[in-house]
């Protein structure tokens, strides 16, 4: 059974870091890309980043470039979300997602797993 189980969601004031984890299982972790989302009440699912299957490239949406970094350990299954520079709009419900092959992705329709989400609140 494939499992993608988050963990690393908070409330921060705005200008903060956090860091989002999401360890999967399940399935060869290191033969698929990986992508975080996040769905806010005014923009629906929104894609965020996302990491190749060897880490070697990522993407990332503009809103967050320069702030946020994705990043995986395939020795331990998990890929990772750190956000520095938090703004009150990087509010929302934060998903991590595995893709349906190893080359990253930014459109929704090409993953095919999702995290239970994380809940992440920038605000002072």
């Amino acid at each position: 059974e494939v499992r993608l189980v988050q963990s690393g969601g908070a409330l921060v004031q705005p200008g903060g870091s956090l860091t989002l984890s999401c360890a999967a299982s399940g399935f060869a972790f290191d033969d698929y890309a990986m992508g975080w989302f996040r769905q806010t009440p005014g923009k629906g699912m929104e894609w965020i980043s996302s990491i190749s299957w060897s880490g070697d490239s990522q993407d990332y949406a503009d809103s967050v470039k320069g702030r946020f970094t994705i990043s995986r350990d395939n020795a331990k299954n998990t890929v990772y979300l750190q956000m520095n520079s938090l703004k009150l709009q990087d509010t929302g419900v934060y998903y991590c997602a595995r893709a349906r092959d190893g080359y990253r992705t930014t459109h929704t329709q090409d993953y095919n797993y999702w995290g239970q989400g994380s809940q992440v609140t920038v605000s002072s």
